[in-house]
């Protein structure tokens, strides 16, 4: 240890703001370096608030340490496990020993790139070469002649690794391309010299529990992997922490068939509600998951969607209709439509309170032929404007759309009947018509004996279905 005198020596000139020179035997737990001094002295100063020894030290290329001290090699050390116990300073501070006049600066003073050393036959007080890292914590040798030259380590936590490069070039390029489906993804100059793609940082089980998420959408790939930020090397765009929430206690995935009707509504899942998890409905699941983003838990994710649904539901006025004179029952916007009129195969609700909608209900008996007469009608009088078709054996679906409205006609076949439904939607709310025209598909369904048993499809009064949709 140094002189008696020459630590009151020191201690005075710290107190009163100045830069020391240090001493071989000096050591200080680096916490943080950032470079320039603005940015170097406003870290600082946010580190001084919680601990009084704080100070500053030029490293090359313009960057600066922040570190506590000064101390004897065997107090920091000491200081430095106690504070990493406490979580008072990043997981990745280290104990380092300063060269030979290299300067400490407390935060009170600005550290001055034209500063003389104190001692003579030192380098200048800016010389990187004068910094020694403590061999037991940072690798350098145990002489203390090994340099530090990296600028500031990684924020404290677990990244996810996308991809690795051999050039900047090429890392900035994939970055790019990672910031499509990523866009807080960072990039890394690793300690091997390559390139790393990266996001975080986050909590370990965090990281993990997305990780998995991800490459299940396969929207990481399969090598994808976690690393600490002590292996993460010198930040070259540092990008942004992702707001990716916790695993939590996973939770019981909801009966499939709800899952199916959610996903559906969220435009994710266009199969059969058959209640069975095939590849469809998984995909539809990593699919939400991935892109709401609110849990990697497959159970939680899905209740999420599935109370979204009912909030939306609710908020639309959704109820259950069950038509008398079709004996057909689907979920309807009720509180949008009113009963209109009948005509033989036909149900008819006109819009309410000028709500732009309208539902036609239409089930007779017949066959493929009668469901595609049925179609044709559809056509004729407007409600499914200049229609995209698709026609399969014993279902047609109908969908068009003009600057005033949606419309959407749906049928099936089914023991030995031809029906269906027509929905009709103002234009402006396309969101709400492709959710509702899938709300209304999963459940229409038969619930009584149809009152209109005719052999054929009904003759119809143009003029009075003209009301319906206001087309000629």
């Amino acid at each position: 240890m140094r002189h008696v005198t020459t630590m009151v020596l020191a201690a005075g000139i710290l107190s009163a703001g100045l830069p020391v020179a240090g001493f071989a035997q000096d050591a200080v737990i680096r916490i943080e370096a950032k470079r320039g001094e603005a940015a170097a002295n406003e870290a600082a100063e946010g580190w001084r608030r919680k601990f009084d020894d704080v100070v500053t030290f030029p490293l090359s290329g313009g960057w600066i340490g922040i570190a506590l001290g000064p101390l004897s090699p065997e107090e920091a050390e000491a200081r430095l496990a106690e504070l990493r116990a406490a979580g008072e300073v990043p997981v990745d501070s280290f104990v380092a020993e300063p060269g030979r006049n290299v300067e400490l600066t407390p935060v009170a003073a600005t550290p001055s790139d034209n500063a003389e050393p104190m001692q003579d036959g030192g380098a200048a007080a800016t010389d990187p070469e004068n910094l020694q890292v403590n061999p037991v914590t940072a690798g350098g040798q145990a002489d203390g002649s090994e340099a530090v030259a990296e600028p500031a380590a990684a924020a404290a936590g677990t990244y996810i690794r996308l991809q690795s490069l051999r050039t900047q070039a090429e890392a900035e390029e994939a970055l790019a391309e990672w910031h499509g489906n990523f866009p807080d993804a960072g990039l890394w100059h690793l300690p091997g010299g390559w390139y790393g793609v990266a996001l975080g940082p986050l909590e370990e089980d965090t990281a993990l529990a997305w990780l998995a998420a991800f490459k299940q959408a396969d929207l990481m790939p399969g090598d994808a992997f976690t690393s600490d930020a002590a292996e993460m090397g010198e930040a070259v765009t540092p990008g942004e922490a992702p707001d990716l929430p916790a695993p939590g206690e996973p939770q019981e995935m909801p009966p499939m068939d709800e899952v199916q009707k959610a996903l559906r509504w969220a435009g994710l899942y266009e199969g059969d509600i058959d209640g069975k998890a095939g590849p469809q409905t998984r995909a539809a699941i990593n699919a939400e998951i991935t892109g709401q983003r609110l849990s990697p838990d497959p159970g939680t994710a899905m209740r999420k969607l599935i109370e979204r649904r009912a909030a939306w539901r609710d908020e639309l006025g959704l109820t259950a209709l069950e038509d008398e004179h079709t004996g057909l029952s689907l979920t309807a916007p009720m509180d949008k439509l009113q009963f209109d009129r009948t005509e033989r195969a036909l149900s008819i609700y006109a819009p309410k309170n000028d709500s732009g909608a309208a539902l036609i209900l239409f089930s007779q008996p017949g066959g493929q032929q009668e469901l595609l007469d049925l179609s044709g009608l559809v056509t004729a009088l407007g409600w499914v404007p200049q229609p995209k078709r698709m026609i399969e054996k014993g279902h047609v679906l109908l969908t068009g759309k003009n600057a005033d409205h949606h419309g959407r006609a749906e049928g099936w076949v089914r023991d030995g009947r031809a029906e269906g439904f027509v929905l009709i939607w103002p234009a402006k709310d396309t969101e709400n018509q492709t959710r509702l025209a899938a709300e209304m598909s999963d459940s229409f369904a038969r619930h009584a004996p149809a009152r209109n048993d005719l052999a054929n499809t009904p003759e119809h009064d143009d003029a009075q279905l003209e009301s319906v949709t206001g087309q000629p």
